[in-house]
C-alpha cells in the first residue's frame, strides 16, 4: 500500500518469530503474526519449515475433476511468481520422497455452485511435504490460497512453516459488486478482479449491469437494448459465459443485477414504450438519483420482463438472480395521470405501494423461471414472499428487520469501497454486531454475511483496482474469520502482505499510481509529486461530487484519481503524532515525525515549478503549499514541545487558523496530516501550561 516499501524487508521482519503454537485468539488481541488474510479459523504453528525447490509437487487423490487439474496448474504459475522457480515440471529422475504437496478431495461439489455448500479444509505443512484435504473442490480451492500466502523466503531458500490449520468460512455469502453500469469495466479487469477475489476467499461475484447511464448485457431478444443504449459498451454474451465460467474455476458465484424499476433509463432508450414519462430518453450522462422509472401498470411490461428474465436466467446459471428496486422516486409516476388513476382504481396510496405491487408481479416471473428473486431494502414489503434475499444499503436496522421477520438477508452498509473510507473503518463493521443477541439463533442464521460495493461513479478501468483492492481484502475477512479476530495493527500488518502479492494476479495498485503520476508529470522520476501523493486522500463519503461536477465523459486522470483512498502515511503519521502529543512518543518516533515533516515542508519548492506544466498538475499548487504550511507548523511544535517553552495565544492561534484553512480539500483532494498536526499544536498548550 505504500509506493516505495520494500517487500524483501517486511518479508525478513515478518518472518523473524519465535517458533510455537497459535490457539484461538482472544479479543482484542493480534491472532498471529502469519501473513495470512483471511485469517484462518484455527491455526496452530508447529518447529520447522518446508522447503520449496523445483522438484516439489503437487498430487491429487480422491475425487479428481478438470477443475482441479486446472488450480494446479494456476498454483503452479503463481508459486512460479512469487519464487522465480520453475515449478510444475516433475524431472525424470526425481527421488521418491521429493517434497509434496498432496491434495486429498472427498467428493464433487454442485454442477451450479450453491449457497452454502462445504468450503472447509484442513492444511498441514510439516518439513517433510503438506497435505490439503477437503470434502469437495471449494475446500481446495480455499487450502491453495493459504498456502500460496504462508510461502516466504529465508537463508535456506523458499519456503512454508510447518503449520496445522483448520479452516472454515463464518459467512455463506461473501460477495462483491462491481458497478459496470455507470462507467464500463473492461472485461480483462473483470477477470483479474475475480483473480483477487479467489485470494481473498470472496465467493460471490454481484455483476451490476444496467444502469440509467448504460445497459451493459448483450440481449438477443431486445437487441435495441445493448444497441442504443450502451454506447458501444456491453458484454456479449459469450464474454458473459466467460466470466461465468472463469469464475467457477475460482469458487465465486456469479449472480446478476439488472436494477428496475428505476435506475433503468438506458432500457428506455431503445424501448420508449417501457418508460413512465413522456420521453425521449437519452443515456444518461450525469449521477445521481434520476427520473426515469419502467412504468409498473402496462400489462405489456411484465410481458417484456419476463421475454427479458428468460433470455438472462438462462444465460446465468445462479440460484439467485438480482433485481435492484433501490431509489424509485415516482417522479414519472406522479406526473403521469394514466398511471395516478391506476393507483387511485387499485388503492394503491402512495409510490412505495405501486412498487410493491411491481415488485411482487415481478418475483412471480423470476420465480417462475426457476430463480430466488434478491433486492436493495426497498423490495421488502409486508406481504414480500419469504424466500426473497434483501441486500440492505441503508444499514443494520433494516437488515435485524428483515432476519427478525423472516428473510435471508444481507449487508452491504458500511462496506461502500467508492466512499474511500479507510480499511479500518470497514473492517470493525459487522454484520451481527448490535442485533445478534435481539435475534435467535434461526433469525440470526438468516443473515447470510455481505458484500463490498464498488459504484463507480468515479472510477474508470485503470483506477478501478486501486479502489477495491486491497481494502476489499479487509472485507473478507470480516465475512471469513472468527468475530474476535479484530485487531487492526495485526489486521494493517497482514494487509500490506496481501498488498504485495497482488501483482501476481495482475493486480498492481501501487503501479498505476506510480504510471499516473508520470504521466501527470510528464516525467519517469516524479520524486516531489509523488511525495504530495503519499500524503493526500479523496475525500470521504459522498464529497467528491459536490466539489466538482462529474459526467460519465469526464476524464478520471487526475491526482485524486491516482491516489488510493487511504494512505498509509498518513495514517502511520497520525499515529506517531498522536502518541508525541500525549507524551508517550518513543525517541524513534520524534526522529520519524522530523523526517517527514522536514520533507513535506521543501517538498513544495521542488514540485511548484512543475505544476504549470499542464492543468491536471496547476491544480495542486494550493494543495502542495498547504503542505508545507502545515509541515511548518508540525516542526515548531515538535520544537515547543522539546524545548518544554509554551508558545503564546496568539502564535497557537495562528498556527490553529492555518490548519483549519488547510483540513478544507483543494483539488478534490483532502491532506490527513492536518489533524494529527493540530494534535501536537494543541499539545503545546495542554502539556506545557
Amino acid at each position: 500500500m505504500g509506493f516505495t516499501r520494500p517487500f524483501v524487508l517486511f518479508f525478513a521482519s515478518l518472518w523473524c518469530l519465535p517458533l510455537f503454537a497459535i490457539a484461538q485468539p482472544s479479543p482484542g488481541t493480534p491472532p498471529t503474526e502469519l501473513p495470512l488474510m483471511p485469517m484462518p479459523a484455527s491455526v496452530e504453528r508447529q518447529a520447522g519449515e518446508l522447503l520449496l525447490n523445483g522438484q516439489f509437487k503437487v498430487q491429487l487423490t480422491g475425487y479428481t475433476e478438470p477443475r482441479l487439474e486446472r488450480a494446479r496448474e494456476r498454483f503452479f504459475a503463481r508459486l512460479t511468481g512469487e519464487t522465480g522457480i520453475l515449478f510444475g515440471i516433475e524431472p525424470v529422475d526425481a527421488p521418491a520422497d521429493t517434497p509434496a504437496l498432496t491434495i486429498h478431495t472427498q467428493t464433487h461439489s454442485d454442477p451450479v455452485q450453491k449457497l452454502g455448500e462445504d468450503e472447509s479444509y484442513r492444511l498441514v505443512v510439516t518439513p517433510e511435504g503438506a497435505q490439503i484435504t477437503a470434502t469437495n473442490p471449494l475446500g481446495v480451492l480455499h487450502g491453495l490460497q493459504t498456502f500460496l500466502q504462508l510461502v516466504h523466503i529465508t537463508p535456506q531458500g523458499f519456503s512454508v512453516p510447518a503449520v496445522t490449520i483448520d479452516d472454515k468460512p463464518r459467512f455463506p455469502w461473501r460477495g462483491l459488486m462491481i458497478d459496470t453500469g455507470r462507467h464500463f469495466i473492461p472485461l480483462p479487469v473483470i477477470l483479474r478482479d475475480l483473480d483477487g477475489m479467489e485470494a481473498a476467499k470472496l465467493n460471490v461475484f454481484h455483476w451490476h449491469l444496467s444502469e440509467d447511464q448504460g445497459f451493459r448485457a448483450e440481449s438477443r431478444i431486445f437487441p435495441l437494448l445493448q444497441q442504443k443504449g450502451s454506447n458501444g459498451q456491453y458484454y456479449t454474451q459469450q464474454q458473459m459465459r466467460e466470466v461465468i465460467d472463469y469464475a467457477r474455476d475460482r469458487g465465486i458465484r456469479v449472480v446478476p443485477e439488472f436494477d428496475m424499476p428505476a435506475h433503468a433509463q438506458s432500457w428506455l432508450v431503445g424501448y420508449p414504450q417501457l418508460g413512465s414519462g413522456k420521453g425521449p430518453y437519452e443515456i444518461e450522462t450525469t449521477f445521481g438519483v434520476l427520473d426515469g422509472a419502467i412504468d409498473p401498470t402496462r400489462e405489456s411490461t411484465y410481458l417484456f420482463i419476463n421475454r427479458f428474465l428468460g433470455e438472462m436466467t438462462a444465460l446465468f446459471p445462479d440460484a439467485y438472480f438480482h433485481i435492484g428496486g433501490d431509489e424509485c422516486n415516482g417522479k414519472e409516476w406522479d406526473a403521469n395521470p394514466r398511471i395516478q388513476q391506476f393507483m387511485r382504481f387499485h388503492k394503491f396510496k402512495d409510490d412505495a405501494a405501486l412498487q410493491a405491487y411491481f415488485t411482487a408481479r415481478v418475483q412471480k416471473l423470476v420465480a417462475a423461471h426457476g430463480k430466488i428473486m434478491e433486492g436493495w431494502d426497498e423490495v421488502l414489503q409486508p406481504d414480500t414472499p419469504k424466500q426473497v434475499v434483501i441486500q440492505s444499503w441503508r444499514g443494520r436496522d433494516s437488515l435485524f428487520d428483515a432476519a427478525r421477520r423472516g428473510y435471508r438477508a444481507l449487508l452491504s452498509n458500511g462496506y461502500y469501497i467508492d466512499l474511500n473510507q479507510p480499511a479500518s473503518e470497514h473492517y470493525l463493521v459487522d454484520p451481527l454486531e448490535g442485533i445478534a443477541d435481539k435475534l435467535t439463533p434461526a433469525q440470526a442464521a438468516n443473515i447470510l454475511g455481505g458484500e463490498a460495493t464498488i459504484w463507480s461513479e468515479y472510477v474508470s478501468g485503470e483506477t478501478i483496482d486501486s479502489r477495491i483492492w486491497p481494502r476489499t481484502a479487509a472485507i473478507a475477512e470480516r465475512f471469513w474469520s472468527p468475530e474476535n479476530v479484530r485487531d487492526l495493527d495485526s489486521m494493517y500488518t497482514r494487509l500490506d502482505a496481501f498488498t504485495d502479492r497482488l501483482p501476481a494476479w495482475g493486480i498492481d495498485t501501487r503501479a498505476t499510481t506510480e504510471n499516473m503520476l508520470e504521466r501527470m508529470s510528464g516525467s519517469s522520476d516524479p520524486k516531489a509529486l509523488r511525495v504530495l501523493a503519499s500524503v493526500v486522500q479523496p475525500p470521504k463519503g459522498y464529497g467528491r461530487g459536490g466539489l466538482r461536477h462529474y459526467f460519465t465523459y469526464t476524464p478520471l486522470n487526475h491526482l485524486v484519481d491516482a491516489v488510493p483512498p487511504e494512505s498509509d502515511t498518513a495514517r502511520d503519521f497520525s499515529a506517531i503524532a498522536n502518541r508525541i502529543a500525549a507524551g508517550n512518543g518513543t525517541q524513534a518516533d520524534w526522529e520519524q515525525a522530523r523526517q517527514w515533516l522536514t520533507l513535506w515542508r521543501g517538498n513544495d519548492h521542488a514540485l511548484a515549478p512543475t505544476l504549470d506544466r499542464s492543468e491536471i498538475t496547476a491544480e495542486l499548487a494550493p494543495l502542495s503549499s498547504n503542505l508545507s504550511q502545515v509541515a511548518e507548523i508540525g516542526l515548531n511544535a515538535l520544537l515547543v514541545l522539546e524545548s518544554r517553552q509554551p508558545p503564546t495565544a496568539a502564535e497557537q492561534a495562528q498556527w490553529m487558523e492555518v490548519l483549519k484553512g488547510a483540513e478544507k480539500p483543494q483539488a478534490v483532494l483532502a491532506l490527513p496530516i492536518v489533524q494529527p498536526v493540530e494534535a501536537l499544536v494543541e499539545a503545546t498548550g495542554k502539556r506545557l501550561r
